[in-house]
């Protein structure tokens, strides 16, 4: 199992778009793990589109979907003011991304291979 690593702010950005084209063509689940209302599941193995860092809005965007016609919306998870992004040592295999939030919510993706054949 690979070892999780959380990133310093400077190399969100990199780290992020890295992780996205390394997982380009898979699927992703969004939990929200919420000290409040507890765990909800946002999206369930849909087909991955994107994570990244935005600057200005100071927000991780996690989107799903939007790439296909079985799936043509985008469904997008906004992480306000995150506080930490951890991210698998090895990003080349199937693994996870955590942000958490001011609030102590903590967002969860993980990802899966995508289903081949008919």
């Amino acid at each position: 199992m690979a070892q999780s690593s959380t990133l310093d702010r400077g190399e969100w950005t990199a780290r992020l778009d890295q992780l996205t084209k390394n997982h380009q063509g898979e699927l992703a689940s969004i939990e929200l793990l919420d000290p409040t209302y507890g765990d909800l599941d946002e999206a369930e193995r849909m087909p991955f589109s994107y994570v990244g860092y935005d600057h200005k809005d100071d927000a991780v965007v996690v989107a799903v979907g939007g790439n296909s016609p079985r799936y043509p919306v985008v469904l997008r998870h906004i992480v306000s003011h995150p506080t930490e992004v951890s991210v698998d040592e090895d990003e080349t295999i199937l693994g996870a991304v955590r942000i958490a939030d001011p609030e102590g919510t903590v967002t969860l993706v993980s990802f899966f291979a995508a289903p081949h054949g008919p």
